[in-house]
């Protein structure tokens, strides 16, 4: 399948990154090179676009796409690594950082991957595809209380206990081994009322499956703390979210580096000396167009949040 991609909130990023024709740039979640080749026009001879993805697939495709320009450095990792990977690079400072946290269209179209609670697949979800660990691990080993913990926290599920049961109950008689298996399993542990209502069914925990399977929140502290101390003054991160979870992470993240006094709200001044790192550029994030929604509805519910380097 080609790989395709469609670029969510792309101008809002382009303008937000508040591109210098010479800097240097880094994609941390490069996918079918959207966002990157619009960087890139943006870019001169002198300037330098580092793209970083964990699937071969995009790397691959982004390649394909980006082939007229030889100002790119393709990086075939996580974005957790991203102080490791400049410092191969030899690279000491960047201007700016893109990440988009969302699965790609094309992870989510090609069943195989196993994202998709509307195609039949092995359960998978990996975004590494060279990680042994899968969906496959987690529905059926991991214990009732750990597979509950994870879709209400991960997928906000209110009845994450109910699925959770059903999940071990169904596991019992033998392995759960496909997408619509673990669909099935869902639609039966939530009332019928609650599957007529809101999203599908499986939405939220298949979410949470896939949050767990890529250690996609507990990697995203530590990236955008990396991240931040390799910007030149004035560099900016962009960072686009597509549910609470994430953008809750990346927005109190950024408030504690634009405002990182530990002081009691009762003393007069700060007593404790630490001062911004970051200004934010957007107090709240930043939606997209009805415009973008009715031709993308998969950007309904993304937001991208900007600071800028102190």
């Amino acid at each position: 399948m080609e790989f395709k991609h469609v670029s969510v909130l792309l101008n809002e990023c382009i303008e937000a990154l508040n591109i210098k024709e010479d800097g240097i740039y880094v994609d941390c979640t490069l996918g079918g090179a959207g966002h990157s080749s619009h960087i890139l026009k943006h870019l001169s001879k002198e300037g330098m676009l580092i793209g970083i993805d964990q699937d071969k697939d995009a790397l691959k495709a982004a390649k394909e796409r980006l082939k007229e320009f030889d100002n790119v450095k393709y990086v075939h990792s996580n974005f957790y690594n991203i102080d490791n990977i400049l410092n191969q690079l030899e690279i000491e400072k960047v201007d700016g950082i893109l990440m988009d946290l969302g699965v790609s269209s094309y992870q989510l179209d090609e069943a195989e991957r196993g994202f998709s609670y509307m195609q039949d697949a092995p359960l998978d979800m990996r975004m590494n595809r060279d990680n042994d660990f899968s969906a496959y691990n987690i529905v059926n080993n991991y214990t009732e209380e750990d597979i509950y913990r994870i879709i209400k926290d991960y997928g906000e599920e209110r009845f994450a206990k109910r699925i959770a049961n059903f999940i071990v109950n169904r596991r019992a008689e033998k392995p759960i081994e496909t997408t619509f298996e673990l669909v099935d399993i869902i639609k039966a542990a939530i009332p019928a009322k609650a599957r007529r209502e809101g999203p599908h069914p499986a939405k939220r925990t298949f979410q949470a499956i896939r949050i767990e399977v890529n250690s996609e929140l507990k990697i995203l502290n530590k990236t955008i703390e990396d991240g931040v101390n390799r910007l030149n003054k004035g560099g900016r991160m962009a960072i686009i979210t597509f549910h609470s979870l994430e953008d809750r992470i990346v927005k109190l993240k950024f408030r504690e580096l634009d405002n990182p006094c530990i002081c009691p709200k009762e003393f007069p001044i700060c007593a404790c000396g630490k001062k911004p790192i970051v200004k934010l550029i957007s107090r709240k994030g930043i939606a997209p167009s009805k415009e973008e929604i009715e031709e993308n509805p998969r950007s309904r519910s993304a937001k991208v949040r900007v600071i800028e380097k102190l």
